[in-house]
Formats: structure tokens, sequence, C-alpha cells
């Protein structure tokens, strides 16, 4: 079956066969906002380099809804990783997050947002990409390497933004719902969503609502039962988030356009065990709570002929609640390994953005943002002695804010030639920042835990950006970037102490990543090809670096008297450096009415150094990636939709002692969905995924769900 599936998609992709000549491409880094009119909520795009897809077209740098339905991917980080140059990932260890790199650069370094609005937890950033759900996303946007300064900081290497639906309409109903079935046909879970709009001349509203609910996922059929997982259900898999969105919104002439939009979501999730670890190094952790809410304002108002505004000003929320178990059965608190750690976050904001056209051929924006953030946290913690409520902490607050100017200036030298020049100054001001213990030089054995608070130290980043774009003729388009940009380190990363592992470091600076591109567009009779090579040069990179400390204070400071041995603890430090670099190749063809095909390829080869550690490999992601898929209607309400994902092995690490560094995870998922369109608005779906039951791991002692199966229906209005 897997050669046949093979041979097929090979076949598809390389018939030698021609037919109408496509459209022509927009010039590379012109704005996605600049491509056809569709459903993508034009107020929340940001600007990307690229073409943006038709139908169910995987694009080199966005990704549309109807790709997102076609090849079931109902989550952020399945989604993503169709786009050449994004991977997804598992963090492992006890907290089961589904992550996303993109050209090697990881979550903390690549900015998500929502209709350009950033989703950021300040205490340590450590988003969840299995939490975001699609169906109500008309288009992800992934910027690579060159991050527009206008779209603020810590774009050290790409950015994520998630642009959500807008109806076309003056009615307009969708209604979904899908049964995922498990490695024997038995039921797993559920996809539900449903969405209502109205478009009419002067304004629109929308609202939507999205679903899933995971019992379990199943492992693949040739795993090996362990002490601690026995195969076929994967213990602890459960999940479940949902997830709604109103917009209302007002355009009074051709120009200009306001909204206002309300977006909540919430997960609960359950954390897989380590399929290998002691029963004595596991963590049983818990999250009755992942949860954001957020609310914005959008808007664009032309200033005249020559000058345009556009706004933003939203409000987000986090709240948190991680459970720590005495045990597997995950049903009691009694020893020091149980905790509760909730989270309160609060973020408040706004930027402005003014385009002014300083003549037909010179176009300059000027930008300015504001940020503040609000962290709060307070452990509950139990022994035998505290039972049975246990022993709370004060409330510990942390606050921050973030200010970010920038000009960006779009040149027109010929006809067809543009060049664009950016340059961005950020500062934070740490306002506050709250522990509870041991203040820092204290003896934690004799001197009684109180709140205080760590030294405050500010920072500050700047970065600068140039490109060519050059619109060759119609058919082909080439461009040349280079980027240097910045990431702040988080209040983890600067405070944390991680169980006495860790000194604090308040002078932790932010790291920086130098990005060059040289990429092309063509298009050849039926096929548009897309493709780029990339250099990203790495300096001070933050790492773990060893630290003799004194065992009595818990620092780098001596004790004020008295025989006190030093022990060696790690703080975080702007040591470490290095190079990624690689190619991506993007093709799609429509090669008749009845046959669509794609495909794409990533090369990714990264050198990074940690002078704490001779040993040390970047991980998670794999070196050759690949996606192919086809698109085939032998009738015309009929689709059949083969895939084949592939990639290669990637580093990981143990856990436990000893630490080792290996690779593994390489796969080729296969991927068969079918729909048949019963009535003009109905559409009934089955499909399979890991088509072959590939048993792979891509983290130490985490195997990912093997052979699953799907049912679907669609109406649509």
């Amino acid at each position: 079956m897997r050669i046949f599936l093979l041979a097929t998609v090979a076949i598809l992709l390389f018939p030698g066969v021609a037919s109408a000549q496509s459209e022509a491409a927009p010039p590379a880094g012109a704005p996605a906002a600049q491509a056809a009119d569709d459903s993508a909520f034009g107020l929340g795009q940001i600007v990307v380099t690229g073409v943006r897809p038709k139908g169910a077209a995987v694009g080199a740098d966005t990704l549309g809804q109807e790709a997102i339905y076609s090849f079931n991917r109902t989550s952020l980080d399945e989604a993503a990783s169709l786009i050449p140059g994004v991977t997804a990932g598992n963090s492992g260890g006890s907290r089961n997050e589904r992550l996303l790199f993109v050209r090697g650069f990881n979550r903390f370094q690549v900015p998500l947002t929502i209709d350009g609005i950033r989703v950021f937890l300040p205490a340590d950033n450590r988003l969840d990409y299995g939490r975001f759900l699609t169906p109500d996303i008309a288009e992800i946007q992934v910027a690579k390497g060159y991050v527009s300064v206008l779209n603020g900081p810590d774009g050290m290497g790409g950015a994520v933004n998630l642009v959500t639906r807008k109806p076309v309409k003056a009615l307009e109903v969708e209604a979904r719902g899908t049964l995922n079935l498990g490695h024997d046909a038995e039921h797993a879970g559920y996809n539900v969503f449903g969405l209502v709009g109205t478009r009419h001349d002067r304004w629109y509203a929308q609202a939507s609502y999205a679903r899933t609910f995971q019992d379990h996922w199943d492992l693949a059929g040739g795993f090996r039962p362990t002490s601690v997982e026995d195969g076929g259900h994967r213990g602890l898999s459960r999940t479940e988030d949902w997830r709604v969105n109103a917009r209302i919104g007002f355009a009074p002439n051709a120009t200009d356009e306001y909204s206002l939009s309300y977006t909540r979501q919430e997960g609960a999730k359950l954390a897989p065990l380590h399929i290998t670890d002691p029963v004595a190094g596991q963590r049983y952790w818990t999250w009755p709570a992942w949860n954001l809410d957020s609310i914005y304002f959008l808007s664009t108002t032309a200033l005249g002929e020559s000058a345009t505004l556009k706004t933003r000003v939203y409000r987000n929320s986090f709240y948190n609640l991680l459970r720590s178990f005495s045990t597997a059965a995950e049903n009691s608190q009694v020893t020091p390994k149980a905790f509760n750690s909730p989270y309160h976050d609060e973020a408040i904001g706004g930027s402005a953005e003014l385009a002014l056209a300083l003549s037909a051929a010179d176009r300059l924006t000027l930008a300015a943002q504001y940020r503040r953030d609000e962290h709060n946290e307070s452990q509950q913690s139990f022994s035998a002695a505290t039972l049975p409520n246990g022993t709370t902490e004060p409330n510990q607050r942390d606050l921050e804010e973030t200010y970010s100017l920038a000009a960006e200036n779009r040149l027109t030298l010929a006809p067809g030639l543009v060049f664009t020049a950016g340059v961005g100054f950020d500062w934070r001001n740490l306002i506050e920042a709250e522990e509870y213990g041991a203040p820092l030089g204290s003896n934690p054995n004799t001197t009684p835990s109180t709140l205080y608070s760590y030294p405050i130290r500010n920072s500050a980043a700047w970065s600068a950006q140039g490109q060519v774009a050059w619109q060759a003729d119609a058919a082909t388009s080439l461009h040349a970037s280079i980027s240097s940009r910045a990431r702040f380190p988080t209040i983890f990363e600067r405070f944390s102490q991680r169980f006495g592992t860790s000194i604090p470091n308040p002078d932790l600076r932010p790291e920086r990543a130098t990005n060059y591109e040289i990429g092309a567009t063509r298009t050849i009779g039926p096929v548009q090809a897309e493709g780029a090579v990339f250099y990203s040069h790495v300096e001070d990179a933050i790492v773990s670096y060893p630290t003799l400390a004194y065992s009595c204070t818990g620092s780098v400071t001596p004790p004020a008297s008295g025989a006190c041995p030093q022990v060696s603890l790690v703080q975080s430090r702007n040591l470490g450096d290095g190079d990624y670099y690689g190619a991506e190749i993007s093709l799609s063809a429509r090669l008749s009415p009845a046959i669509s095909v794609g495909g794409n390829y990533t090369y990714t080869h990264r050198d990074l150094h940690d002078p704490s550690n001779a040993a040390f490999r970047p991980t998670d992601v794999p070196t050759h990636k690949a996606f192919l898929y086809a698109d085939v209607a032998p009738v015309s309400r009929l689709h059949i939709v083969p895939s084949l994902e592939i990639a290669s092995d990637r580093w990981t690490v143990t856990d436990i002692a000893p630490i080792v560094y290996y690779r593994t995870g390489a796969y080729v998922n296969g991927g068969l969905r079918v729909d048949l369109t019963v009535l003009d608005t109905v559409t009934l779906g089955v499909g399979v995924k890991n088509l072959f039951d590939d048993n792979y791991t891509l983290v130490d002692g985490f195997p990912e769900p093997g052979r699953s199966f799907f049912a679907s229906i669609r109406a649509r209005y």
C-alpha cells in the first residue's frame, strides 16, 4: 500500500502534462492583503513574502482554510507544519505541549499573533500550539527570517499569524462535524464547528464556535509495550478544547474599516508519561484549565489621498492551572511532589501605523506599539504535615511594559523593482518581579520564607532590515533580503530558580539573529514554483551555564560568616552562537479541471554552540522534510486527496541521567481523504491519517499516534 501511494503521488506530481496558463503571481514581498479578496480578515493580516494559494493548495508562506479542511488539520501545529520551513514537534517531558519551529527557530523566537494581536505568556511563553483550533481560521501566515519591523518586537526567527474569517455574503452559514476513530475504528473523539455571518454594504457581523474532544489516541501497531505503557490507547492522552469568536465591523466607504472582535478559548489536557523512565522519575501533571480571552479593536482610516492610519487596541487574559499529583492514578496530593500552580496573566496594549505616500514611487510607514504584561501566581503545596489543605504561597506579581518604534520605506526604483528598508527600536521596562522564599543571598535552611523582589533591570534592542523585490515579468519574481532581529528573554529565563537548580540572572540580554534569504517565484505553464535559500547567524543565544554557588545561600553571594561549601548550579547566560542554513522549494499545478497537485521540500542544517556542553545538539528539527499531495476529481462531486508527509530523523535528548543526544523520528506518514458532495450544500467525507501505521518518536520517550480514521459532514450556505 505504501509503495502504491508513493507511486500515485509521484505520477500525479510529474506527469509531463501541460494545460492552460495559470494566473500570474503578485510581486514577491507584496503584502498578503493585496491578493484576491476572500474570507480572510484583511485588518488582521501581516506582511509576508509569497503568493496566497487558492483552494486546497499549500503555499510557501500561507495556508488557507480549504487546505486545512482537506488535510483534516484541526490544530495549529498540525496545520502549519504543511508549510515548507515549518516543523511540528513535541515538548516531551511532563508538559505535553505541541511545538512549532520556523527554519529551526523555536516558539520563544517566533511570535504568535491572532489577527496581528500578540499571544504572549509573560512568565515563560510556553505556548502549546495544540490548544489553538483551526476551523475558524481563514489563513495561517508564516513570515520566515524576514519579519517586518512594523510587526513589533521579538521576530528573531520568524512570525506566525492566524487570520480569522470574515463573512463574504449577505447570509453565510457553515456547520461541520467529524467523528474520530482509533486504530481499530473505535470511538476516539469528535470535532464540531458552526459559523453564521452576514455582510452588507457598510457593515458585517459574524459568530463561530469550535470544539474538539479527544478521548484518547492510539499507538501504532508496531509499538512494543513497556512497564509504563502497554500499547493500544495511549495512557493519559485525553484532551478537550473549545473556542468562540464574534466580530462586528463597519465599513463606511471603500477605504475605511472598523471592527470589534472577541475571542474566548478554553482547554484541558492530561499529559502522557515517558514510556521508559522509572516510576521515581515520572511527573503526574494535568492541566484542568488552559484558557485565553481576547477583545480587540482594529481599524484602518484614509487620511486624505496620501495617508492611511491603522490602529489596534486590545486586552488579553490567560488563566492556566497546572496540577501535580502524588501517584499515577492522579487522584491524590499528599507528598511534596504534589502542588497546584495557577497562572493569571493580563495584557493591555495598542499600536498605530501611519502610511504616507511621499510620491507615486515612495511609501513611508511609521509604527508605534505599547504593551503592558502582568503575571500573577501563587502555588499551593502539599505534604503529610499540611494535609488536607496544604500551604499556599502569597501572590507573586511580575509587571513589565514593552515599547516599540519602527519605520519602513518602500521605494519603487524602476517598473517592477522595489527596495524596502526598515529600522526599529524596542525597549522593555521591568517594573516588578516578585518571588516567595528565602531572599537571594540568605540561607534557605535558617531564613524564613518571605515575599521579596528580584533586582530590576531594563533592556533594549534595535532591528534593521532590507529587501529587494523584482518582478522580472508576469511569470517571474525574485527577492533578496537581510534582517537583524532580537528576542527579549522571559521572566522564567531571567529569574526562575527551577526547583533550586538555577541562579537568577537579572542582566540577561536579548538573543539576536541575522537572517539572509534569496528567493524566486516562477510560473511555467500550469506549474507555480517558489523557492528560497536561507542563512541565519545566531549570537548571544541563551544557554544554561554551570556556575558555582554557595549551598547555604543558593547564590554566588558568599555567606556573611561561617564555612559554606560551594555546589554546581546553572545560570542563564548569553554565551551561545551558531549558524542555521538551508533551502525550500514549493510546487503546485492545476493540470486539468479534475487534477491539482503540489508539494514542498525543506532542507535545514543547524550548528548551535553551547560552551557549557560539548555534547549539545540542537533538537527537534529534521534535516529533510517534504509534503506531497494531489486532489483528483474523477467526477465533479467526488474529490480524492492522497498525501504524504515525509521527514528524516532529528536530534533528541534523554531527560534523566545519563544525558545522551541521539537521532530519532524519521517517518513516512500517509494520508487519504475522500469527499462526496451529496447536495449542493452538503459534503460527506471519510479519511485516514498515518495510513502506514508508522511507529515513530519525535522526542525521547514520547511516541506519536498510529493509524486513525475519521468521518465528517460539512454543510454550507
